[in-house]
């Protein structure tokens, strides 16, 4: 691909999927120079627990491009090797690492993040799904200068998304990486424009951070209100995914389910005619698809059907 004259000279350090959209906008853009990709090195997954690369290293791979991945900024060695890159801007997108000021100040934009919230709401690891498990009705993209803080540095562009009743964690996530990923096409395009961009400093208030996910909070505690339950349901999905115990101590995982108006008083995990379940506060809420332990995912009737779920059980 011919380059254009004024084309920047980029880095692009991201690693899940996440990233991967706005890596593969920069690399078919003539505009930009991706030089090199940083991401974080592989690791090994799954039950085989096989060594596999990150989807940003596999797509730099597949466009041939430089692919680093030390396993932090700790080194002058490395340090060295990204200011010899004599970059325009480095564009980050859920790297997982903490970069050092040499780095943040070596290219001649600085670091630009691309960051799956409404800053300075929801900084940290894990924006998207807490957005939803909070019950937000809104959250977005936030196009932001690097600083040393935990995603505190100027704002460039934001852009706000709303939260439906039947967006998931994974939804929101697929929504919130294209819109990112043309967000940050604009802000290079202004900067390779020598346009400039307006930075606007996050305010004080409204502050919350969003702590990686842990395994144990998919566990459904059915003495909350069946909305706080629907909003865990659809945050977790995909992972880690929510589950409690049936009658009998099986995991059951609950993959979907809905909100309704039918109140009851029979005590919270109680399940009812047509796939609901009783919650705290009166609330009740109708399960869709669920996984009983070793079988395959299955609607609510089915399950009810097939014996492993039985009106009047207790959920745990």
């Amino acid at each position: 691909m011919n380059r254009d004259s004024r084309s920047l000279r980029i880095a692009f350090m991201g690693t899940p999927d996440f990233a991967v959209p706005a890596l593969q906008n920069l690399i078919d853009n003539p505009r930009y120079d991706v030089v090199c990709v940083y991401t974080q090195p592989p690791r090994p997954k799954g039950r085989g627990q096989q060594v596999q690369l990150s989807p940003v290293h596999e797509c730099a791979q597949e466009h041939g491009i430089r692919v680093l991945t030390p396993r932090n900024f700790k080194h002058q060695t490395d340090i060295q090797a990204f200011k010899a890159l004599n970059l325009d801007v480095a564009i980050v997108a859920a790297y997982g690492l903490i970069l050092p000021k040499d780095i943040l100040e070596a290219p001649r934009y600085g670091c630009l993040n691309i960051h799956a919230s409404i800053l300075p709401r929801w900084r940290g690891a894990a924006p998207i799904q807490r957005a939803i498990l909070a019950g937000d009705t809104q959250t977005g993209v936030t196009i932001m200068q690097m600083d040393q803080g935990l995603d505190t540095g100027p704002m460039i562009r934001v852009r706000r998304v709303p939260i439906r009743a039947q967006t998931t964690a994974a939804s929101l996530h697929d929504e919130l990486s294209a819109i990112g990923s043309a967000m940050i096409e604009d802000v290079l395009d202004d900067l390779a424009d020598k346009k400039g961009v307006d930075l606007t400093v996050q305010p004080n208030e409204g502050v919350t951070y969003a702590h990686r996910l842990e395994k144990e909070e998919g566990r459904v505690d059915w003495t909350c209100p069946a909305e706080e339950i629907d909003c865990r349901i659809r945050a977790l999905n995909p992972w880690p995914g929510t589950w409690c115990l049936a009658a009998g101590g099986a995991r059951l995982k609950i993959l979907e389910a809905g909100l309704t108006d039918e109140k009851t008083d029979k005590k919270p995990g109680t399940i009812l005619d047509g796939g609901l379940i009783a919650c705290g506060e009166k609330t009740t809420l109708r399960l869709s698809t669920v996984q009983p332990e070793n079988k395959k995912a299955m609607d609510a009737v089915s399950a009810l059907n097939g014996g492993y779920l039985k009106v009047g059980d207790r959920l745990q």
